[in-house]
């Protein structure tokens, strides 16, 4: 938003106007002068031609008199110049410069000799008069000469009305010329309005956009840098909100974003401001002069929070709207605009990860534990390159025989500094920077050719799981790298399975079926991962056609002993059968573990009982001493 305008604003822009227009004005008085002072020179030269064609006739025709000295004549040959209203007097001079005969108007004086110059020049022009010469010859001998005074002040008339016609004009001509301006400026100041309005306004909740957020808080912090005092900045993001533009659509998504942004503004003071910074995103400025905010940004946050929680009607929809708030404080969390909106960012990012729907002050530690971010995604950037990728290996065994059935692919990082690390350590940065999508092109091209080598060798055709992370199933490219992979490999489609989680899935239905359906159109195996964490939506079971579900280990930690983890576990494995669906269960240490699930009917089981994840050669050494110990077994019997 711009400021309004100020009365030194308003006074600059009044005399701009009059500057531009008496600029104007006197453009148009200087232009109109140059016509006139063309047209007086015009309308000279047609009076200095039309006096001299009036003076040769009248030289012509006294020629013959001026040689008899027959004055009559002459005079008669003079009066003829009376039906030229601009000629005021002339006389016929003898060679002797006598006056032959001369004419005048009436209270005109007569024609004087003329002087010696004006005979040189043949005329001149007088500030009223014109005085013209024509000598008269006979047979190339001088008789005498016509001298003509002509008035001027038809001339000025004429002058007189083509100035003033000309300058009607230019000012009738400068008036409209005004008027379409002022209306074109009328124009332009409500296109700039609207211009202004779009660049400040956000189109759908009508709050400040980031563009006036930005301009606001640096306003905000100067007012402290001048006056003293703090401001804090609240980061708000609404969760899961994903979910209801895939559910009810944009319109309905929008909607929710309106009435989210009239709720926020409807609890603040007039002094703090409320910004839609994108997407799901809204920002608040608390001002405080005098006294500190961080108090009352966490009386705002807990009033935001509790304000949401009240369900949201929108097209006979009930929906429930939950957000997390990160907030930080200017100058005592961060010195400038940037750190103290990276700050606030940092904070409401911990408040996601602590489960959402609550709220973070900013703590130097989380500057910290952001600088450590950056390192590591810096360093995650270089990892392919530097060859610090690895996989590890854990088996997945049939419960009714004890065979492997198959094996699961686990990605491990070989950091320089901070040795072997773990997906959760870095997976979550890998996700939200994108390096997810090559690192999981090269994990799946790698498990695939690992896999393929040990069925070369004898070791048996296992299945290979592979996981996939919400990136990789929105890259357009995803299939054609599966494929790619199984083919480099020369791996048979069925031979892999790629597990994707509950959460992932409903994360973008409709793309995700028509993904899931193309790979099970080319043979690839599909399982639902940490089933019963997420949606455990028979619903959605019917509609992807999966072939397999995982039991998460978290229902699987407590049996026997614990009686709803054993009623999950036993109702997963049922309805999965009724399905027609394997199941996989993870986290199986105890033989305790293995025996219930046996009962319970579960299909495949994986965990530290059988193995720990390991690299490729210890995997192998693995499976190398269950053929040999299968083969002793074989042999004593």
């Amino acid at each position: 938003m711009t400021p309004p305008d100020t009365p030194q604003t308003k006074r600059i822009s009044r005399w701009v106007t009059f500057v531009n227009l008496a600029t104007s004005i006197a453009a148009l008085l200087v232009t109109c002068s140059l016509l006139i002072v063309v047209q007086f020179f015009s309308l000279r030269s047609a009076l200095l031609d039309d006096v001299d064609v009036q003076a040769k006739i009248t030289a012509e025709n006294s020629a013959a008199a001026l040689i008899f000295n027959d004055a009559k004549a002459c005079q008669d040959t003079l009066r003829a110049l009376s039906g030229s209203h601009s000629i005021e007097a002339a006389s016929v001079f003898t060679h002797e410069m006598k006056v032959l005969a001369s004419f005048e108007r009436e209270g005109v004086p007569p024609v004087d000799v003329p002087p010696p110059q004006l005979v040189e020049a043949g005329y001149h022009f007088g500030f009223r008069n014109l005085h013209l010469v024509r000598r008269v010859e006979v047979g190339g001998q001088k008789t005498g000469m016509v001298v003509v005074r002509a008035s001027l002040d038809g001339l000025y008339r004429r002058l007189v009305g083509y100035a003033g016609l000309t300058l009607a004009v230019s000012m009738a001509s400068l008036v409209v010329a005004y008027l379409l301006v002022a209306r074109m400026r009328r124009v332009v100041r409500k296109a700039e309005a609207h211009l202004d309005y779009l660049a400040h306004i956000d189109p759908v909740t009508g709050l400040p956009n980031r563009h006036a957020f930005n301009e606001q808080l640096r306003l905000a912090i100067s007012k402290v840098e001048q006056f003293g005092g703090e401001v804090e900045l609240l980061l708000l993001d609404l969760d899961n909100f994903k979910m209801v533009n895939d559910t009810l659509g944009h319109p309905a998504g929008d909607a929710l974003l309106k009435l989210v942004g009239q709720r926020l503004v409807s609890g603040m003071r007039s002094s703090d401001l409320v910004c839609r910074t994108g997407g799901d995103e809204f920002a608040i400025i608390l001002e405080s002069f005098g006294a500190r905010t961080e108090a009352r940004g966490r009386v705002v946050a807990e009033k935001i929070l509790n304000v949401l929680s009240t369900p949201f009607a929108i097209d006979s929809h009930d929906i429930y709207v939950t957000a997390s708030i990160g907030s930080s404080v200017y100058p005592g969390d961060a010195p400038d605009l940037e750190t103290l909106t990276r700050n606030a960012d940092a904070a409401m990012y911990l408040a996601k990860e602590r489960g959402k729907n609550t709220y973070e002050q900013f703590r130097s530690e989380l500057d910290r534990r952001a600088q450590k971010r950056l390192s590591m995604e810096t360093s995650l950037r270089k990892a392919l390159e530097r060859n610090e990728l690895l996989l590890y290996y854990q088996p997945q065994v049939s419960i009714a025989d004890g065979s492997i059935a198959g094996v699961e692919a686990l990605l491990r990082w070989r950091h320089p500094e901070l040795g072997i690390l773990g997906p959760d350590e870095f997976i979550p940065i890998a996700e939200e920077s994108g390096l997810i999508v090559p690192i999981g092109r090269w994990a799946l091209f790698a498990a695939c050719k690992q896999v393929a080598a040990w069925s070369a060798a004898g070791l048996g055709q296992m299945r290979l799981s592979v996981n996939l992370s919400a990136r990789q199933t929105r890259d357009v490219h995803f299939v054609e790298d599966v494929i790619a992979a199984l083919r480099q490999a020369n791996m048979p489609p069925s031979q892999l399975e790629l597990e994707i989680t509950e959460t992932i899935l409903m994360d973008n239905l409709e793309v995700n079926v028509n993904l899931l359906n193309r790979l099970q159109t080319e043979g690839i195996k599909l399982s639902i991962d940490d089933f019963g964490t997420g949606y455990s939506s028979m619903a959605y079971l019917k509609r992807f056609t999966v072939d397999e579900v995982k039991i998460d280990r978290t229902f699987v930690r407590d049996i026997p002993g614990d009686r709803d983890d054993e009623a999950i576990t036993t109702a997963i494995i049922a309805m999965a059968h009724s399905l027609g669906l394997w199941v996989v269960a993870e986290g199986v240490e105890t033989q305790e573990q293995l025996a219930f699930l046996r009962n319970a009917g579960c299909d495949i089981a994986q965990g530290y009982l059988y193995s720990r994840p390991c690299p490729a050669t210890d995997f192998e050494n693995y499976l190398r001493k269950r053929e040999e110990a299968a083969g002793a077994i074989e042999s004593a019997a």
